[in-house]
């Protein structure tokens, strides 16, 4: 891997961690919820701030990491790229269950680029680092 691709990798998981404790600070600031809400919403929301943290200082720590060629750099960020995935998928599928997607175009567009972003930036952090046993090729 070239050194611009997983400096890439690192720079994407650290704005990625910045803007879930973004997402997470707007939510409980200046209230994110969808006007009309499913009943399970604030229960299924209000579960995520700890394991989304924990991913966060995982995406961080990890590529910065990356960032420095430290081994650790590689997997926490493997680790992350499976929170990611797996956030991603989850929050969908409750948006979708939920009818969420629904409630309107601005729902629609933040929950589903946020959902997507996740899937897809979890899949190419491994298909990025896929291969990589240590710090950097050199």
């Amino acid at each position: 891997m070239t050194d611009g691709k997983y400096k890439t990798i690192a720079l994407l998981e650290i704005l990625t961690a910045i803007g879930i404790i973004l997402f997470w600070i707007g939510f409980f600031t200046i209230g994110m919820a969808p006007e009309t809400p499913p009943a399970c919403y604030f229960a299924y929301e209000h579960s995520f701030p700890p394991p989304d943290t924990v991913l966060s200082l995982i995406l961080i720590y990890g590529g910065i990491m990356l960032w420095k060629g430290n081994p650790r750099g590689r997997t926490l960020s493997l680790v992350g790229a499976g929170g990611l995935v797996f956030l991603g998928l989850l929050d969908a599928s409750f948006n979708y269950q939920n009818g969420i997607y629904a409630l309107s175009t601005m729902d629609l567009v933040l929950n589903g680029f946020i959902n997507v972003w996740c899937v897809i930036l979890g899949i190419a952090i491994v298909a990025g680092l896929n291969g990589r046993r240590g710090g950097r090729d050199d």
